[in-house]
């Protein structure tokens, strides 16, 4: 017997590995946020760390450079005194906007501190 799941969407199968590796991508610690804070627009690497409480530069840089390696981030040096460098999303980034504003409305919805019983009649 096919699960609820399947029947709605039959042709998704237990395992795509596309799919994993996407979810690996944005589901890391910290990568969430950093793409919501992108989403406003170019950002320079202070600005993200502020807009972040608990985020460390370490962690950051990393997240960055492994957004930058999937091709979701764009890293532009200015070469002024002292150097600017600025983050952006790329095209491909920018259409992770609709899965963040679904995240987000699932966590408005569902998140800590809410219940089910609490949405049940919403």
């Amino acid at each position: 017997m096919a699960n609820a799941a399947s029947q709605e969407h039959p042709l998704l199968s237990a395992y795509c590995p596309l799919y994993q590796d996407a979810v690996e991508l944005i589901g890391r610690r910290w990568t969430g946020a950093i793409v919501r804070t992108l989403l406003t627009g170019s950002t320079r690497f202070g600005e993200i760390l502020a807009s972040i409480p608990g985020l460390s530069d370490r962690l950051l840089s990393e997240r960055l450079r492994e957004l930058e390696a999937a091709g979701v981030v764009t890293r532009t040096v200015f070469p002024e005194v002292p150097v600017r460098i600025e983050y952006e999303l790329t095209e491909k980034g920018h259409e992770l906007e609709a899965i963040v504003g679904a995240i987000g409305d699932w966590a408005d919805r569902w998140g800590r501190g809410n219940r089910h019983e609490d949405h049940a009649s919403a």
